[in-house]
């Protein structure tokens, strides 16, 4: 009975399947976060919300158009991750601008179509989008004194929604001394298939 009683107690203080066998660069949920309601738009004005997230997993990552490094190198690697998953249509590859006053949806839409006309590039005014981001345990600033030209800084980890619109887990960027933090799209791919399956 006791025996009972302890297999019980673990399966609900760690869920019913075991943990994913991932890598020391993926922060996983044994429980997934619920995401707040949020509404942003598409590069095509479309409104998207929580239910967009449904049925399918999302990677999400938050970047600006005219970002020099991080955000080009990513979404690159996002594209060859996006291109190597046996059933796209169980992925989506949300690029979340955090820079709305020069991200019009126009140039959301031509920067998007240079790596995946599939992936969604979304965004909104900072009133809905960093409590979006921050909800999403991602974060991003903006110098004050802007200028035509200016940096946005902001998280390099990529964020994973479940299909059933839960925060699942958060995929690390690597560091090294004088290279831009990127993720590792081997790496990543790996460990996305680990949790899926």
């Amino acid at each position: 009975m006791k025996k009972f009683i302890l297999i019980i107690s673990m399966l609900i203080l760690f869920g019913c399947g075991p943990a994913p066998d991932v890598s020391e660069k993926v922060v996983w949920y044994p429980k997934p976060k619920e995401v707040k309601a949020f509404e942003l738009k598409d590069q095509y004005g479309e409104v998207v919300s929580n239910q967009d997230f449904t049925d399918k997993w999302n990677l999400l990552f938050l970047g600006y158009t005219s970002c020099p490094d991080v955000c080009p190198m990513t979404l690159l690697k996002l594209t060859h991750v996006y291109q190597s998953v046996k059933n796209k249509s169980d992925l989506q590859v949300w690029f979340v601008s955090v820079d709305p006053n020069r991200d019009t949806e126009e140039k959301r839409l031509a920067y998007i179509k240079h790596f995946d006309p599939d992936f969604k590039a979304v965004s909104a005014e900072h009133s809905a989008l960093f409590p979006f981001v921050r909800d999403l345990g991602l974060i991003y600033a903006i110098n004050q004194e802007q200028t035509e030209e200016y940096y946005v800084d902001h998280s390099a980890s990529v964020a994973l929604i479940n299909p059933k619109g839960q925060l699942e887990a958060i995929f690390k960027p690597t560091h090294t001394a004088g290279a831009v933090p990127t993720i590792d799209d081997k790496l990543l791919l790996a460990d996305l298939e680990k949790i899926i399956n």
